[in-house]
């Protein structure tokens, strides 16, 4: 039996990790033994009291049943006293802030929410790859816009001032950027939320790499006015070790929240109350936390440039996130060869950085998650390789 997909499928591939992971998974049936240094996905455990009361809830007799589309007031109120201890920013836990499952979950809402047909939604390139498919599986259409090196990795406004955006409804940006470890400016970050005024156009601000090597966090929506054009996304994934529990937020004006709203309470019936509760303790973790955590990533970092050293890549010491990029030697035609080659001669992958745009082909990107030890053995087999 034939069964044709819909067309909002057209277009849209497998994820690249998705993919990916599934060669590796065969490379390590033949006994390669692959060391995986592409995804971002941390590998050390939340606070032991964040797990704490996680236990402790999940066994009560009343914690199990459907939840408010809302979040727990809990969780909401532990989202915006985070918000103003770390950024700065005053917002209302009864409408201004919206719990998600994921913040991955966040993008797709919001441009379910926004875009009709024919709708168009401005991409970074290069940038998380989340963005365009999620444009594009809501009927708009993705319009990238590029970003250099010579830029600081920021937008170039006067570029784009040149260009139609008579149809461009949303604005995508995320700093400390993904993939190229960019910190912001409170002067990108002015330049971003004026635009947005002067175009009608909604800023889309996806934040979740704030905290990871960063001793000053920082959020659009602490720009004066902000809350007028701009959507945040955050999560704890990153920030508190919790990726696999998928717990993120988005903070704006309570007309937008409203609005997601109405399309995230048809896709979803809420978090597990002791995941949404065990959230609001990790975000009321001190600075000891955020210290401890990054004292590990800048020691891994170290690492890693040790790593891109032996590929003779070009980088930057001052970035921040969870990741490392790096310009790839003269001698390869694009990152993907460079991957590639570590990849099926020294059994180490590595993330090409063409897969975040045209403008990553150039570059490819490491990640920290992984022990020192791994890092070594990385090394290692890297520099016998060669």
């Amino acid at each position: 039996m034939t069964v044709a997909t819909s067309k909002r499928l057209e277009g849209i591939g497998e994820y690249y990790f998705s993919q990916k992971l599934r060669e590796i998974e065969q490379l390590n049936k033949q006994g390669k033994n692959i060391i995986n240094l592409g995804i971002g996905s941390p590998d050390l455990p939340p606070h032991p009291d964040v797990i704490k009361v996680l236990q402790e809830e999940a066994e009560k007799p009343n914690t199990h049943a459907y939840q408010s589309y809302k979040g727990s007031p809990v969780l909401r109120k532990a989202i915006a006293d985070w918000y103003a201890a770390w950024y700065g920013v005053a917002l209302d836990p009864e409408t201004e802030v919206l719990p998600l499952i994921g913040s991955k979950e966040g993008i797709m809402h919001i441009c379910m929410t926004y875009l009709n047909e024919g709708d168009e939604a401005l991409i970074p390139n290069p940038g998380y790859p989340t963005y365009s498919s999620a444009v594009k599986l809501a009927g708009g259409k993705p319009v990238p816009y590029e970003m250099k090196e010579a830029n600081n990795w920021e937008p170039d406004f006067a570029e784009l001032e040149k260009t139609d955006l008579s149809k461009v409804k949303l604005l995508w940006v995320n700093y400390p950027h993904m993939p190229t470890g960019q910190l912001p400016t409170r002067s990108l970050f002015e330049k971003i939320v004026a635009f947005g005024k002067k175009h009608n156009i909604l800023v889309c601000h996806d934040n979740p790499y704030s905290f990871i090597l960063n001793p000053e966090p920082m959020s659009l929506l602490a720009m004066d006015g902000a809350k007028e054009v701009v959507i945040e996304l955050n999560s704890l994934s990153k920030s508190q070790n919790m990726a696999g529990w998928r717990v993120g937020m988005i903070c704006a004006a309570k007309e937008r929240v409203e609005e997601i709203l109405r399309f995230k309470s048809n896709m979803d019936s809420g978090m597990f109350l002791p995941l949404q509760l065990a959230a609001a303790k990790a975000l009321g973790l001190g600075k000891d936390w955020y210290d401890d955590i990054n004292a590990i990533y800048t020691e891994r970092r170290e690492k890693v440039f040790e790593l891109l050293n032996l590929l003779d890549c070009e980088f930057s010491r001052n970035q921040v996130g969870l990741f490392v990029w790096a310009k790839i030697p003269a001698k390869y035609s694009s990152g993907y060869e460079l991957s590639d080659e570590v990849l099926y001669q020294a059994n180490v992958f590595i993330t090409p950085g063409g897969i975040f745009g045209t403008a990553g082909d150039g570059y490819i990107r490491v990640s920290l998650c992984g022990s020192i030890e791994r890092f070594g053995e990385a090394i290692k087999r890297i520099r016998e390789s060669r």
